[in-house]
């Protein structure tokens, strides 16, 4: 087999340093100096498939990797905000695990690999909190605003007598995961740079009669193979036809497993995943290569609202009105193509709009797909209308956020045949014309795009015009000089404006 066309290594140390070193600046700026104290977080478990004695592959704890980009299970983790000093506490292994699972490898070892001040037993935690004479540890308590799911306060073997304080790590350790370091960045340069590719690698592979699944197995093994990435962030969406207007398509009970038929549209939404931090690429485009009038129509009213947030986004936009700016081009695309009538700004409080397009607009990533810290205290609330109350995030935008941006429009029954029946929605709606393309599915287009200084850089880099797509699904080359004669690297959804950055080699 060839060598992996991509390879990405991580030095942890400067990956990792630079993350510790700005969440306790954080916390110091949060907490006065005699309630500064240490920061304690648990590692993940390995967790068995229900009652049997098979285990799901590992995959680390998002905060914990974040602060310390530990592989094993059953560590935990500890950051002295006074000083900076960083301490892993790792299990006591038997003897067996030498035999099953490799060799069993001690304090040092880990303390090298891992770039710590420190490393102990588990069993030793309790004893090594105490002796460090802190005011206090500060361990995560709080809601997941995406899940809904409560984080409980960590207890452990001698807990009760340290005094564990909950107000504060949370807000202060989403705000940080919020705003990516350089590495971060650049890291997630790496897994767009090779999940743009193997999108592109599934339009010159898709063909009428293949099976969506073998599109999804195709995205699967190109990640792994060419980009090492063990892991995807989310299932993947491999839709065909009416299947497209399903948001979530591609769950245990629709299993990407219908054949594709000429003249059908394709909605891919796949992302792979590296070091824990993940891409989520969406691309639309014919099975047979050629769009028709009516999918063109679609797609490039989808592509100017895709267009349009990008090239407005910069520190101090509202992402809700980047989520209504995206409304008014697909509306207006709708309204040149016959599908709708009347004023759009009526159609926009009217929630059309929502008829179209029901989810948000785009949502924070990095370890998560679904990232953290798009609602708490202090933020916009949730805006409570139809598509808007789906938005995950109603934040300024600010600098170092990555953020998607997917607007789509979708042909989907369950929302459009009661509006057909609503006067206050059926008054926009041309009928006759909707209903013809009513087994169309529809049309996402998504990017993770980071905010700089002074605007947004898209880190995906995929074919995106009507043009381009059709170039290269008839077997040219990508990237390429484009259709226009306009060069990759002067393009937004080219990743030549990130800078390499320390800790973060692609090789």
């Amino acid at each position: 087999m060839s060598p992996a066309l991509l390879y990405c290594r991580i030095d942890r140390e400067q990956f990792h340093g630079p993350i510790r070193q700005r969440v306790c600046e954080r916390m110091r700026a949060a907490l006065p100096a005699e309630k500064q104290g240490i920061i304690l977080l648990k590692g993940g478990d390995v967790e068995s498939v229900y009652s049997t004695d098979g285990e799901q592959l590992f995959r680390q704890e998002a905060y914990f990797h974040y602060m310390f980009g530990v592989n094993e299970d059953g560590f935990w983790g500890a950051l002295d905000v006074r000083n900076g000093r960083g301490y892993l506490f790792m299990p006591r292994l038997p003897e067996s695990y030498g035999v099953w699972m490799g060799v069993i490898q001690g304090p040092q070892y880990y303390k090298a690999k891992y770039a710590v001040d420190q490393v102990c037993y588990v069993d030793d935690l309790a004893s090594v909190l105490s002796a460090a004479a802190a005011p206090c540890i500060h361990v995560l308590a709080g809601k997941n605003t995406d899940s809904g799911i409560e984080i409980p306060p960590l207890s452990f073997p001698g807990s009760d007598s340290l005094n564990i304080e909950t107000d504060t790590l949370f807000r202060e350790l989403n705000e940080a995961r919020v705003h990516k370091t350089a590495g971060e960045i650049a890291l997630m340069r790496y897994v767009n740079n090779v999940g743009s590719r193997a999108h592109v690698a599934m339009m010159q592979a898709a063909c009428p009669g293949a099976m969506e699944y073998q599109m999804e197995s195709l995205f699967r093994h190109y990640t792994y193979t060419h980009g090492g990435c063990r892991n995807q962030g989310y299932t993947c969406i491999a839709a065909s036809g009416p299947n497209g207007a399903v948001l979530h398509y591609g769950h245990g009970g629709a299993p990407n497993d219908r054949q594709m038929s000429d003249g059908d549209l394709l909605l891919f939404d796949m992302g792979c995943e590296y070091y824990r931090y993940g891409s989520d690429i969406t691309c639309s485009w014919p099975v047979n290569g050629r769009f028709t009038k009516d999918q063109a129509l679609i797609y490039t009213a989808v592509l100017d609202a895709h267009s349009s947030v990008i090239a407005a986004m910069k520190p101090g936009v509202s992402w809700p009105d980047m989520h209504t700016l995206a409304y008014r081009r697909i509306l207006s695309g709708l309204k040149m193509g016959g599908l709708l009538q009347g004023d759009v700004d009526g159609m926009i409080a009217a929630d059309i709009g929502g008829l179209f397009m029901p989810h948000g607009l785009g949502h924070l990533i990095g370890i998560d797909t679904h990232d953290v810290g798009g609602y708490g205290v202090g933020f916009p609330p949730r805006i409570q209308r139809p598509g808007y109350k789906s938005l995950r995030t109603a934040r300024v935008l600010e600098e170092g956020m990555i953020i998607t941006v997917e607007p789509g429009c979708y042909f989907n029954p369950v929302l459009l045949l009661p509006a057909l029946e609503n006067p206050q929605h059926s008054k926009y709606l041309v009928k006759d014309a909707i209903m013809r393309f009513m087994k169309m599915g529809g049309v996402r287009i998504e990017d993770n795009v980071v905010v700089t200084a002074d605007g947004s850089l898209s880190l995906t880099d995929v074919p995106r015009t009507v043009q381009e797509i059709e170039a290269v699904m008839a077997g040219k080359a990508w990237p390429f000089a484009g259709i226009q004669g306009v060069s990759v690297a002067e393009t937004q959804n080219s990743i030549a404006g990130v800078p390499d950055a320390p800790g973060v080699a692609v090789v």
